[in-house]
């Protein structure tokens, strides 16, 4: 007997019985499934409702061979980005039907178990924002017909990627600090080996010395505000002689700490250095910041992450893609800029 406390779970057999019908035309009905004529479909979606009944997705999963899911793996919230794109593959991929399942926080590779979760889980693909893609779970999941798709990161096997042009965010904000006549420039880096950072500081640099003007100097950084503090502690100990006039964080979070330490130490900015950062991140625009930026087109590599992703779970056999998207450059009050530029 049902206890009145704790009733049973409506299922699809109960919805039948309710019905009157086969539980095989409960199932279409929920589907939509137009063998079912209009009239029975509406009246099985109110018996549905009224009992509060919700797909068994395991069940789904079992049927259909999908599990609606998508592998997430994110890179260290410590920086406001990755808590910006998650925000927007939450959003894009429940849009489009799917939910996601976070299975990796943080820098460094993904291991091992996180390789096994990918299948444990029975995630229809993957999403990589950050961590590098270690060979073993790239070949985990090509041999498991798992797609991945990386944004923010360039691919390396196995994998289709989406990614803001790093090279150009560069080159832009050199060009920019160069109208503006700077001439002592530095980069503070983010972590090794991560091809985002690289590219944006590469482009800078060589935008620099195409100028005629020695390589900026290359500070140690990091992935976060702390990073970014101490790097601007350094310059700021530096003799005036030797101080950088600009510094380039190749993310806000470490531009923001630096501008911290600058200011802490009794600097100006942008009246002794100007500082400006890559990403775009919400937080950057805000007082005491309002950091000139090059802002990565979240939204759009999210959405194209996706339809890269989607198209290959819904079997499209195609080859891995590299898709670069422009981002825009954001002039705000961190830096010395030329006239021309102050005034748009």
């Amino acid at each position: 007997m049902e206890d009145p406390q704790h009733p049973a779970r409506a299922t699809v057999a109960s919805l039948a019985r309710r019905a009157g019908v086969a539980a095989s035309t409960v199932s279409r009905a929920l589907r939509d499934d137009p063998r079912i004529s209009p009239q029975v479909r509406a009246r099985i979606a109110a018996l549905a409702a009224e009992a509060g009944y919700t797909p068994n997705a395991l069940a789904r999963t079992l049927v259909s061979g999908r599990s609606g899911l998508i592998g997430l793996v994110l890179g260290p919230i410590e920086n406001p980005f990755y808590t910006e794109l998650m925000q927007q593959a939450v959003v894009q991929a429940a849009a489009r039907g799917y939910r996601l399942l976070l299975l990796h926080v943080g820098s460094g590779p993904i291991d091992d178990a996180t390789a096994a979760a990918l299948l444990q889980y029975r995630v229809d693909g993957c999403l990589i924002t950050s961590a590098e893609l270690s060979s073993r779970a790239a070949s985990v999941c090509a041999a498991n017909g798992v797609p991945v798709v990386m944004i923010n990161r360039v691919a390396r096997e196995h994998a289709s990627a989406v990614s803001c042009d790093n090279l150009a965010a560069g080159e832009t904000l050199a060009d920019l600090l160069l109208a503006a006549g700077h001439r002592r420039m530095a980069v503070i880096a983010g972590n090794p080996g991560t091809s985002t950072n690289i590219e944006r500081a590469d482009g800078f640099i060589r935008r620099v010395t195409a100028a005629g003007l020695p390589a900026p100097a290359v500070l140690p950084g990091g992935g976060d505000h702390a990073a970014g503090y101490a790097a601007g502690q350094a310059v700021a100990a530096l003799p005036r002689a030797e101080r950088p006039d600009a510094l380039f964080g190749v993310s806000d979070i470490l531009a923001m700490g630096a501008m911290d330490a600058l200011r802490e130490a009794g600097l100006s900015v942008p009246g002794d250095i100007s500082v400006v950062g890559a990403d775009g991140i919400a937080a950057a625009g805000r007082p005491p910041y309002r950091l000139t930026s090059y802002a990565q087109p979240l939204e759009a590599m999210v959405s194209r992450g996706l339809d890269l992703l989607l198209a290959r779970i819904g079997g499209a056999r195609m080859p891995d893609e590299r898709v670069l998207l422009r981002g825009q450059l954001i002039r705000r009050a961190s830096a010395r800029l030329p006239l021309e530029a102050a005034l748009t």
